[in-house]
């Protein structure tokens, strides 16, 4: 079965990524996927759809940030599985960097 919403998505998220076709078929075959602008067109006009792994490397490549409900899917009611790419972002910041941690606890309210 089809998601009619992939289509839109890709097409969306490579415009808001400034990305040209081409610029996407080449960051995918860094990723040895080796796919034609052409290929491309088609997934944006919903004519096909990428494979399962393509799409997730696409979602990356693009910072989907919430893969689930961009794509229309119902998302678990735990917050942490709605973080942005931003937010995971400073998670991993604020883990790395153990000695800002308690000026960013005092900046933000949680000492």
């Amino acid at each position: 079965m089809r998601n009619e919403l992939i289509p839109k998505v890709l097409k969306e998220y490579r415009k808001r990524n400034h990305y040209s076709v081409k610029d996407v078929s080449i960051r995918l075959m860094e990723h040895d996927i080796d796919v034609a602008p052409k290929t491309i067109y088609g997934w944006e006009s919903g004519q096909a759809q990428p494979t399962a792994d393509t799409l997730l490397l696409l979602c990356e490549i693009y910072k989907i940030p919430d893969i689930l409900n961009s794509f229309g899917y119902d998302q678990p009611d735990d917050p942490a599985a709605s973080l942005t790419y931003h937010e995971r972002e400073i998670i991993y910041a604020y883990r790395n960097r153990p000695e800002l941690q308690h000026a960013v606890d005092i900046l933000l309210g949680c000492d």
